[in-house]
């Protein structure tokens, strides 16, 4: 009997130290990521529109509900190109960016069937206040979410490059659009992404924790009217750093997380 509460008593410590151990590994996993949505409200964010001066909302799109950054056309009538961004504060360089999303509702009427169930991330971007006022999209590296039709393979995370290239295996690449190995996510569902950005060396996407595509070397395009604004005075087309936005394109999209780990000060001085 004794040696049977003996082996209870090990069994039990060890149980005891098992859950302490996953505590522990959580708690360091999760030390130093910024919550760039607090959940509560948009002070840390500047909204631009096409057509509209910065710090214009236009037509109430981005908003907070029920704990979610949201983009919201419910107060629209009609969709004319009136593309918006909305900016976290400050410029980063090297980090991981993750991010849970999903997409809602009907697309509001006027917009383009490309941007049905379409939103982004803006990595590397230019800053804000910079844009032109008609100015489409920011000067990006844009990490495309799109979700599905219901029917047809549509992948997310995919590579778009507003006044941007990259470089693949070595070679420049100027496709407008590439697109990632991921699954296609039809309806509601929530999906969780992440985004690793090394400087101006590689940036790499995953999918529910699965890499899905990778390139080197984001750059301005010599090609877009925004890089002579933007080329720094060395001459140095490689973007190292730059903003972080979030897209409103004519598709509702909720987000519920959107945090940003650090990794090391790279270029962000």
């Amino acid at each position: 009997m004794k040696n049977l509460l003996k082996v209870s008593n090990v069994l039990f410590l060890l149980a005891i130290l098992l859950i302490s151990s996953c505590a522990n590994k959580k708690t360091t996993e999760d030390e130093g990521w910024i919550q760039l949505f607090n959940g509560k409200d948009l002070n840390d964010w500047d909204i631009k529109f096409k057509g509209y001066e910065l710090g214009v909302n236009l037509n109430n799109t981005f908003r907070v509900e029920d704990g979610k950054l949201i983009v919201s056309y419910d107060e629209w009538e009609g969709f004319n190109s009136e593309f918006g961004h909305i900016f976290y504060k400050g410029v980063f360089s090297h980090y991981k960016l993750r991010v849970e999303y999903r997409f809602v509702g009907e697309q509001v009427e006027g917009g383009a069937g490309w941007a049905i169930r379409n939103n982004g991330l803006m990595l590397h971007g230019q800053l804000a206040e910079s844009m032109g006022l008609d100015q489409d999209f920011p000067t990006s590296v844009e990490v495309q979410l799109l979700g599905g039709d219901g029917e047809n393979e549509r992948t997310t995370m995919n590579l778009c490059t507003p006044g941007t290239n990259v470089e693949m295996n070595g070679e420049l690449v100027e496709q407008h659009c590439i697109l990632s190995n991921s699954e296609t996510y039809h309806g509601d569902q929530w999906v969780s992404v992440e985004v690793e950005v090394i400087g101006g060396e590689v940036i790499r996407h995953f999918v529910e924790g699965v890499e899905v595509m990778h390139y080197e070397k984001p750059q301005l395009d010599p090609r877009d009217a925004t890089y002579d604004l933007l080329l720094p005075a060395d001459g140095n087309k490689i973007l190292c750093k730059g903003t972080i936005s979030l897209q409103a394109e004519s598709g509702p999209t909720e987000f519920r997380k959107i945090e940003l780990l650090k990794l090391g000060d790279g270029c962000d001085e």
